[in-house]
């Protein structure tokens, strides 16, 4: 799998002060975007679609979970339709609006997304990228410049 995984990032792990809360709060947005939980352990929950690459888990140091100040975690929605389903199911569930669905031009052309707080404040993100305008505006001017 390593060999064909286009990421550079392994996983990433959040930590929640309300596990249950924010393990249900996870399945019911992830899914949206085709993910699933992959594992479980005793207060840990990985999700992904093929792999555990999103942890969700209280910390392991028995100190309350905590926010990064300018931190914030990108789903890759398959479709523009996956991003207003991954923000209506975050809302439904709990979760806080930080930014509708729709483009942003300070993003560039390519990108459509939204922005929610979950449960425990982490800012999260749905982000579809139109690759082929990608490659077009971005790629290929660089491969024959």
């Amino acid at each position: 799998m390593s060999e064909t995984n286009p990421s550079i990032l392994s996983h990433v792990s959040i930590g929640t002060n309300d596990f249950d809360a924010a393990s249900a709060f996870y399945a019911k947005v992830l899914a949206t975007l085709g993910c699933r939980e992959i594992m479980r352990h005793p207060g840990a929950v990985a999700f992904g679609r093929d792999y555990p690459e999103f942890w969700v888990q209280t910390p392991i140091n028995g100190q309350p979970a905590t926010l990064g100040n300018g931190s914030h975690f990108g789903f890759v929605a398959p479709d523009k339709a996956s991003v207003h389903a991954f923000h209506e199911a975050a809302l439904a569930a709990g979760g806080q609006d930080e930014g509708q669905p729709g483009p942003r031009p300070d993003y560039g052309e390519p990108y459509y997304g939204c922005f929610v707080r979950d449960l425990d404040g982490h800012k999260i993100e749905a982000a579809y990228w139109d690759m082929e305008l990608m490659y077009e505006l971005y790629v290929e001017p660089h491969e024959h410049g």
